[in-house]
């Protein structure tokens, strides 16, 4: 618990000033005051609700369902020997760490189900370290292609671990300030969402010292910058298309005020769309533009604010001057496709997913989402799709990503490892199942769950977990 957390106490006059008559400022600091709830979310691209929670029933772990995310669990396990970070589940992508209310502005994005197949093109402007982003690509079902980008270098190699380690195949990522989309990708993108930077008032349940920098005037600085970027978010957005804005704080400033200034900007081309019907009791919430802000003991979790807004018209988009240099890809053939594909799927049983085309650079194979292309040329990516393979004299060489994004567990291309294997094969260390052998690389699964991609050596399994993803204590 931090039961001695402190506010400020101009921070407390403001919040009693915006808080509902319905609500009550002990409450508001009591809550405050509560450890968070644990929550996960279950990862469908890589298993189904039934079936985990089948498995959190043998690992006796209690869930309990959040009302706004029909993959979303509160959850209580004993972490005593091993923290579920590092759990053999989450390793292998089965679930990922996430507030539960953070789970609301992907659910509010996608809660129009007659929408969500017409979702080709979708853009997350601020997406590390991940969380919604692979929600996000869960819900498309790894169709279509999702933008994911992260102004913070130092974040986008945790944003592709996670993506990685979740099994993402159809992300772009980038590496900008969020108020370059406007004016680079002008209405490109059917859905989008914006999880702005913010103050992060709602966050000191997790973090006793969120509010340690706090001062009215940071409040106004940050929203000047939120503006900012719905702006561009606005402009990058197709006629007809959503955008959600969310903040983990508290302050109208930074949230009903910043959209109102996108709503006074543009006028009749922006509508708000309520969100009164996005899950049982969301009218605790509600204000009265259909927005959800959130304080911390209305629902027992992180404060929130999550709105919806529509495009129903053209708006003036940023000129811009674009020197991107030749771009460093190339189409493969039809020829070449074939016999990658004749050759992945006779060595580890992989048939390559439709809607995606093979490309190369230098030696490396690469595989990007069909709905990636018109991007092209557009703006640069740091990282595209998925490599899957590097060609060498022999053949194909494949990579890591062809088993968590692409495999499955299967008999013929596998090789199943006992508990012992599978922590040392977390550790880097080269593995030697008994009594087998074999030629090639070969599918490395534990409880039947792709965890990596391995190649024979006679009877050791060369390792081949990528560098950022190797862990040194406490596994399972």
């Amino acid at each position: 618990m931090h039961p001695n957390i402190q506010f400020p106490q101009s921070f407390l006059e403001a919040m009693a000033k915006i808080m509902p008559d319905t609500l009550h400022m002990d409450d508001f600091i009591a809550a405050c005051q509560r450890p968070l709830r644990k929550s996960i979310r279950v990862n469908t691209l890589k298993i189904s609700v039934d079936d985990f929670l089948k498995l959190a029933h043998n690992k006796q772990w209690q869930l309990s369902p959040v009302p706004w995310c029909e993959t979303g669990f509160w959850i209580e396990a004993d972490e005593t020997l091993v923290p579920l970070g590092n759990t053999a589940e989450h390793m292998a992508g089965l679930f990922y760490i996430q507030e539960a209310s953070s789970m609301m502005p992907v659910s509010a994005l996608f809660s129009d189900t007659n929408e969500t197949p017409s979702y080709r093109c979708v853009l997350d402007v601020a997406a590390a370290p991940g969380s919604k982003t692979t929600q996000m690509a869960s819900l498309m079902d790894n169709e279509g292609v999702l933008v994911a980008n992260e102004f913070s270098a130092s974040r986008v190699k945790v944003l592709h671990a996670n993506i990685e380690r979740c099994g993402v195949r159809n992300a772009a990522l980038t590496n900008f300030d969020g108020r370059i989309f406007g004016g680079w990708l002008p209405e490109q993108f059917d859905a989008i969402l914006l999880d702005a930077p913010c103050s992060g008032e709602g966050t000191i349940r997790k973090d006793p010292d969120a509010m340690k920098n706090w001062s009215p005037e940071s409040v106004i600085s940050i929203a000047d910058t939120q503006k900012d970027l719905i702006e561009s978010a606005f402009q990058s957005l197709k006629v007809g298309g959503t955008l959600v804005y969310s903040t983990c704080t508290l302050s109208q400033e930074e949230n009903q005020q910043v959209c109102w200034h996108l709503k006074n900007t543009y006028g009749d081309a922006v509508s708000f769309e309520p969100l009164n019907d996005l899950f049982p009791e969301a009218n605790k919430a509600l204000t009265e533009d259909g927005f959800l802000h959130i304080f911390p003991q209305v629902y027992d979790c992180e404060g929130f604010f999550v709105a919806k807004l529509r495009k129903h018209a053209a708006v003036t988009t940023p000129e811009v001057k674009k020197r991107l240099g030749k771009f460093p890809f190339a189409k493969a053939t039809k020829k070449v496709s074939q016999d990658i594909a004749q050759q992945l799927e006779s060595s580890l049983g992989i048939v390559l997913p439709e809607h995606s085309t093979l490309w190369i650079r230098d030696n490396d194979v690469w595989l990007f989402p069909d709905a990636l292309e018109e991007m092209l040329g557009e703006v640069r990516f740091s990282r595209m799709g998925i490599k899957i393979a590097e060609t060498h004299k022999k053949g194909y060489r494949w990579q890591h990503q062809v088993a968590t994004a692409l495999a499955s567990w299967n008999i013929d291309h596998s090789v199943e490892l006992n508990t012992e294997q599978a922590r040392e094969w977390y550790m880097g260390r080269d593995i030697r199942p008994d009594d087998l052998s074999g030629k090639g690389e070969v599918i490395v699964c534990y409880d039947k769950n792709v965890i990596g991609l391995g190649k024979w050596v006679g009877n050791r399994i060369k390792n081949g977990l990528p560098r950022e993803l190797v862990r040194d204590k406490n596994l399972f």
